[in-house]
């Protein structure tokens, strides 16, 4: 069993000091270019005085991880320089991609793979406009980054990863960075139990490098927040030898990782030497390293007397309403907007299952809560809502003599539209296309299109017994459409015509424009304007729905709306352009009994898209305001000729938005800004 006084006991200095003043010099070069990828969009060397032009216009991906990641990297390439190791490295941490790319593109990795990024300054200032930026590369490892294996958009199973690239593979050494958030997760808390299938004989070897930073978002990170002794003995549990690199002095730890990496691969050749002289293959205790370093280490200390390295700060986010329970250790620094009370009410750790499973025990013993999660994250519980469904529709139907539990309320964010930075691995809303499938007596869906009617949406999830609301609410900034007691009314229909934006009164309308989901909204709202300035004579008529299963005939749903309703809303032999926030055949699915179902044109995610403006991702799925109009102009009769010019305008407005995307990182003003102009 290794220990903090040991491993610092033996540690012998064994870099020189010129190679410390390499190592060090190389790796506050690959800092500077985490920190390049993140902020600047010229002036790639700082040859001149930083101005805002200089600046990206959206600052994505988080520095805080990413000092520790090439540290690491640094240290395992002198080991693989002098030893000729085979290594792989795999980084856990979720958006660590500066602490990879900039180590890629500074040995010359990058440059050999994209030319066009070459090691001079016009191939730095692509290299680093490049990062986070429509039509470029994402803030996680990505298939574009050389040598990736593991994308790390969700969270938990790098060190799985690891696992599988080491067997089989016997001159391996997979080198894993566990994010400490990370290590939080259901998949990583298990993948630590894979040395019992490592075989020596046959199989390279994993060292897991468990990379405590301290915070997640704008929490502490369990591991990080429990004794040394504590985090030890578990994982010395798990069955691994634990070494401790602790510390921020840059040449103290360089001296003691490279003190620590020696060792550990000295072990890890000597277990498998053994087992490959006897031919013997037993388990040995694996070494692994806890790499304890501060949150965004090496960057400034502190802003207006707040603390920054070290601290949350280093990553983002904000409580304001109620404090978040926390009875692990607390540190001084916690009192400065740490937020942290033992009397706290949100509960948080980076494990869907877990606080699922939470929420589920305290609402079925007569308790009521709220579960929130990214929309394309919500699949990790994908079963537990299952079973949630099936155990509420029996106990609800078919065992009397249970009293009514409070609404399970699940809160998708992040949603689908908004994944600026996180590209395609955040990309999925098909959890509600999962909870469609269940018995439509205990579920609900809502979309809720502004935050008046999100408003009225919660108050009556809140209010609900005996079923599953779930609620897809971005928390970006939106266009807000009603007050608070249209909203009510609104809610209360869950599907109706929105009079503002029609204006078919009194007359049959030429075309349909229905819509679901906050973007999707304000698209079809901006299409149906630009159609009311070129086409005043066409009869628009606007729907819009908040309850997805408004859309069930009410003979299938009890909240459904009847088929009478639909063909008053849709009308039967007009178009309806349908625009909607996830997959389409959803909308098909439950309106597969409309009388217009033939002329039901759905628009949705279609799985296009990665690092993008909000417009452009809306462009490449073809849900955007221009597409819309060219939709409508193809589908309603007699508008193909006299509307050639406005459908020509519509494509050279899509041009031109995806090329100022591509150049400023942005949507132009005019479009981000956009506002009804009634």
């Amino acid at each position: 069993m290794a220990s903090r006084e040991s491993s610092q006991a033996t540690a012998k200095n064994p870099l020189s000091n010129e190679e410390l003043r390499l190592m060090d010099a190389w790796w506050r070069a690959c800092n500077y270019l985490a920190v390049g990828m993140i902020y600047l969009r010229a002036n790639p060397l700082l040859r001149e005085p930083l101005k805002p032009e200089h600046i990206k216009y959206r600052l994505l991906g988080h520095w805080g991880a990413s000092p520790a990641l090439s540290f690491v990297w640094t240290h395992l390439n002198r080991l693989i320089k002098r030893d000729d190791l085979d290594v792989i490295f795999i980084a856990g941490p979720g958006h660590g991609a500066p602490g990879v790319l900039g180590p890629a593109y500074l040995e010359g990795t990058y440059s050999e793979i994209y030319p066009d990024k070459s090691e001079d300054i016009e191939g730095l200032q692509k290299f680093l406009m490049q990062f986070s930026f429509p039509g470029h590369i994402g803030s996680h490892c990505t298939p574009e980054t050389p040598g990736s294996i593991h994308e790390g958009g969700e969270l938990g199973y790098s060190l799985a990863h690891a696992y599988g690239a080491a067997l089989d593979n016997p001159d391996l050494i997979v080198a894993c960075v566990v994010g400490d958030g990370e290590s939080e997760t259901g998949p990583l808390a298990t993948a630590w139990h894979s040395n019992k299938f490592l075989n020596p004989i046959r199989d390279g070897a994993v060292l897991p490098i468990l990379n405590l930073n301290g915070y997640k978002i704008a929490n502490p990170t369990l591991p990080a927040r429990i004794t040394h002794e504590e985090l030890e003995s578990l994982l010395v549990g798990y069955g691994y030898k634990p070494h401790f690199v602790e510390g921020s002095e840059p040449s103290k730890m360089h001296q003691a990782m490279a003190a620590t990496l020696d060792a550990v691969i000295a072990e890890i050749r000597s277990h498998q030497k053994k087992a490959r002289d006897s031919g013997k293959a037993e388990r040995p205790r694996w070494p692994m390293i806890v790499l304890r370093t501060p949150k965004g280490w090496t960057g400034p200390k502190e802003f207006e007397g707040h603390k920054l390295e070290g601290s949350w700060r280093a990553h983002q986010a904000i409580y304001e309403v109620s404090k978040k329970t926390w009875m692990a250790e607390m540190i001084a620094d916690d009192a400065d907007g740490g937020e942290l009370a033992r009397d706290g009410r949100v509960m948080e750790m980076l494990s869907e299952h877990t606080l699922m499973g939470w929420l589920e025990g305290y609402l079925l013993t007569g308790r009521h809560g709220f579960f929130a999660t990214y929309e394309a994250f919500a699949h990790v519980v994908d079963s537990m809502f299952n079973q949630h469904a099936k155990w509420l529709d029996i106990a609800k139907n078919h065992v009397r003599w249970r009293t009514p539990v409070a609404a399970q309320n699940i809160l998708l964010s992040s949603t689908v539209w908004r994944q600026d930075h996180n590209g395609f691995s955040h990309q999925d809303p098909g959890f509600i296309d999962i909870v469609t499938n269940k018995s439509p007596s205990v579920t609900r869906v809502y979309l809720p299109p502004d935050a008046n009617t999100l408003l009225v949406v919660a108050d009556q999830c809140l209010r609900s017994t005996d079923c599953i609301n779930v609620i897809v609410a971005d928390k970006q900034k939106h266009l807000q459409f009603s007050t608070i007691d249209e909203a009510v009314v609104h809610c209360a229909k869950g599907i109706g015509i929105w009079r503002f934006a029609s204006n078919d009164q009194g007359a049959e309308p030429d075309v349909v424009m229905a819509c679901c989901g906050d973007v999707p909204t304000a698209e079809s709202l901006a299409a149906t304007a630009i159609l009311r300035q070129h086409l005043p004579d066409l009869k628009v008529r606007f729907v819009n729905v908040v309850d997805l299963f408004r859309l069930m005939p009410a003979t299938e749903h009890p909240h459904g709306s009847s088929e009478r309703e639909f063909d008053s809303l849709f009308t039967r032999d007009k178009p309806v352009i349908f625009n909607f926030h996830g997959y389409p055949l959803v909308i098909h699915k439950l309106a597969y009994r409309f009388a217009n179902h033939d002329n039901l044109h759905v628009r949705g995610y279609k799985e296009k898209g990665n690092i993008n403006t909000p417009l452009e991702l809306a462009i490449v799925n073809q849900i955007d305001r221009f597409d819309l109009v060219i939709d409508v102009i193809d589908r309603v009769p007699g508008l193909a000729a006299r509307a050639a010019h406005l459908k020509e305008e519509m494509k050279n407005a899509i041009i031109d938005s995806l090329t100022y995307a591509h150049a400023e990182g942005r949507d132009r003003p005019e479009i981000a800004d956009w506002v009804w102009p009634g």
